[in-house]
């Protein structure tokens, strides 16, 4: 049994490069998938074992992961869908000319939610209408995601914006890169490495991004550690994110740590910190009702599952098999 990473993972199977350097393609052992309900995902360490004369390498086990990138399972009513294990930070991609603020936000939630380091880029700044225009909307994600997290703005004509977010992924380091399709994480991994190592398509016409990226793979980066460029994800559901709600909207929980009682709801309670601030103008009525609109999507999915849980017979304080989350989530750029 050797130990190995999975290294690239497509509609195939894992490819896993073992601790001797070789690239293995695997298959999971029958007892894992059956026993664990598990599948190793991009990043995982695992153990394997090849088998001689069998074509591929058996995946045994997974071992503990010190972080993980989850989101609520789409095709499931309340399951955790893992997309990527064992990273060292999160870029959140937004195109610079088209920054969608309520998928930022909800990204934010996921990235922060993971433990990892989160850094915004701001992508295809080369296409904004002019200087000003992109500063403008630089200082607006800024004031979004506040002071302790760095936002890049990124641009093909300007190497020295490709080598900040090099920087940031140093040798021994893992970055995984997350947007929706068609916001430029392909091609600013191509520039990030130096040559056309993911596929890149334009925009449809309709302005939707195209699924150039079908498969998640650790690309190393020259000089540095590896980035993995997730493929574009339409569904970005919370799972356990109160945490990183907590994060990405520090400035209203700051706030309601202020509200004369501890279980306002920020609807008509007498003394709400949160409902003044937004009458007063210093929030965002807009920003509160994002930040409503995620709780209760979280508390609704909680919910869910302890409702499943009883069904099942379960007790309260029975845990779901979630991945394991190393420390809190950490603003630091």
């Amino acid at each position: 049994m050797q130990k190995g990473q999975v290294v690239k993972l497509d509609r195939g199977y894992p490819l896993v490069r073992t601790e001797h350097g070789e690239l293995v393609r695997c298959e999971h052992a029958t007892a894992l998938v059956k026993g664990e309900e598990a599948r190793a995902v991009i990043g995982d360490f695992v153990d394997v074992d090849v088998p001689e004369g069998h074509d591929k390498g058996i995946i045994g086990g997974i071992l503990p992961r010190t972080r993980a990138f989850v989101r609520k399972d789409p095709t499931e009513r309340a399951l955790p869908q893992v997309l990527a294990a064992n990273f060292d930070r999160v870029f959140v991609a937004q195109p610079l000319a088209d920054v969608n603020v309520r998928r930022l936000e909800r990204e934010l939630v996921l990235a922060y939610e993971t433990g990892a380091a989160v850094t915004v880029v701001l992508t295809k700044a080369d296409l904004a209408e002019s200087e000003e225009h992109a500063v403008a909307v630089r200082d607006r994600v800024r004031a979004l995601v506040g002071p302790d997290v760095r936002t890049l703005v990124v641009s093909e004509n300007d190497p020295a914006s490709i080598e900040a977010v090099r920087a940031l992924v140093p040798a021994g380091t893992t970055a995984v890169l997350i947007g929706k399709s068609g916001v430029g994480k392909s091609s600013m991994v191509n520039m990030l490495v130096g040559s056309a190592v993911q596929e890149t398509t334009p925009v449809r016409d309709d302005g939707k991004g195209r699924h150039t990226t079908v498969s998640r793979e650790m690309v190393a980066v020259p000089g540095g550690g590896f980035i993995v460029d997730m493929p574009g994800v339409r569904g970005l559901g919370l799972w356990e994110a109160d945490a990183g709600i907590g994060a990405a909207f520090a400035d209203v929980e700051e706030l309601a740590a202020r509200c004369r009682f501890r279980d306002c709801r920020h609807a008509d309670e007498p003394g709400c910190a949160v409902r003044a601030a937004v009458d007063a103008g210093e929030l965002s009525a807009e920003r509160f009702a994002s930040y409503q609109a995620l709780k209760r999507e979280t508390d609704e999915l909680r919910d869910r599952r302890e409702e499943a849980r009883r069904m099942r017979g379960e007790k309260a304080s029975d845990r779901t098999k979630a991945p394991a989350r190393k420390g809190k989530p950490r603003k630091k750029r």
